[in-house]
């Protein structure tokens, strides 16, 4: 049986703060095979982005990785030192950030960054590395690619700034890249052809991919497998076809119904009561508890375990504690 490329394993990442301790990421397991896209999805603030700088180590103080594993082709990361840590990162796992602006260094050119990666991971000259970067350039859709080459980050729209973090990331071909938000300031035209190129990478060198998204549409087009998170928890994990078919946990209910249809002629569209619980005052039961229509007294007392439903689905929610078909007198 062939290793998965990353296992997440009970991962818990807390930040320690003056008003008291955040569970940004509780009790989390997540399972990537190798040559799989794997979704995760949720809204801003339930802990997907936490969960990947988890993974990299690049958590700044309050926050601090407090218990679990993150197995890399069987080496648990959290055993890695600094040096060994470098090595992985950038070359064996790689890293689109949600926000270029921050990642980029704002006094060098970009083709100038995105070649010392590849001097730095693979050993090539100058000349060499060059090509390299104007051919991922062409890759990622960036015109002109030997002028925006010498560009500086300033100089570049957020979209074209977004396809050089892109390109940085694929360009040394990891084993592991973690995708955050990457289409979010691209127009459809480019997002096709940014998803594409991921496929083409998983296809063609058996890149296993992290896709961080709330799209609900791109995790249906290009993802095999999906974790629902919300507050930090995992709230349903699915084979893709399969959760949207079968959709269980209320939460991914609602965030399905609030994706818009051509045919919908509602003048307003579906969205989820209540909001996002502070993470400081979690209800003492279910998260979801306060925002779902099927929630009752056990809810409101007990947190459910995470239920198999089938081979291929499980969901964090009372309503299948036998799996199966659910059973509304279970929250009663």
């Amino acid at each position: 049986m062939e290793q998965d490329t990353l296992q997440i394993r009970n991962l818990k990442t807390q930040f320690f703060t003056s008003k008291g301790v955040i569970p940004a990421v509780d009790d989390v397991s997540i399972t990537i095979p190798k040559g799989k896209i794997v979704g995760l999805v949720g809204e801003s603030g339930c802990g997907k982005s936490m969960t990947a700088m988890s993974v990299m180590q690049l958590l700044r103080k309050p926050g601090k990785i407090m218990g679990g594993e993150i197995l890399f082709q069987g080496k648990n990361l959290l055993q890695c030192g600094p040096k060994e840590l470098r090595h992985i990162r950038g070359n064996r796992i790689s890293m689109i950030f949600q926000e270029p602006m921050t990642s980029l260094n704002p006094v060098y050119p970009v083709g100038r960054q995105v070649r010392e990666a590849i001097m730095l991971h693979q050993g090539l000259d100058k000349k060499q590395a060059k090509e390299k970067v104007l051919h991922i350039f062409r890759q990622v859709g960036i015109p002109e690619p030997e002028r925006r080459y010498d560009a500086y980050p300033h100089q570049l729209s957020g979209g074209l700034r977004q396809r050089i973090m892109i390109g940085m990331a694929m360009v040394c071909e990891p084993e592991l890249l973690i995708a955050d938000e990457p289409t979010t300031a691209l127009d459809v035209t480019i997002e096709a052809q940014i998803l594409q190129l991921m496929r083409k990478l998983r296809d063609e060198h058996g890149t296993s991919i992290l896709l961080i998204t709330h799209n609900m549409g791109v995790v249906a087009e290009v993802c095999d497998y999906v974790y629902v998170m919300y507050a930090g928890k995992v709230m349903e994990q699915s084979e893709t076809y399969e959760l949207f078919r079968n959709t269980s946990h209320p939460y991914t209910i609602g965030l399905l119904r609030s994706i818009p249809q051509l045919d919908d002629k509602k003048e307003r569209l579906y969205s989820i009561d209540g909001m996002v619980p502070n993470l400081l005052h979690l209800p003492k039961g279910c998260t979801f508890c306060n925002r779902c229509g099927h929630a009752a007294g056990r809810c409101k007392k007990e947190r459910p375990d995470s239920y198999r439903i089938n081979d291929l689905h499980s969901t964090r929610c009372f309503l299948y504690e036998k799996g199966g078909q659910p059973d509304e007198d279970k929250c009663k």
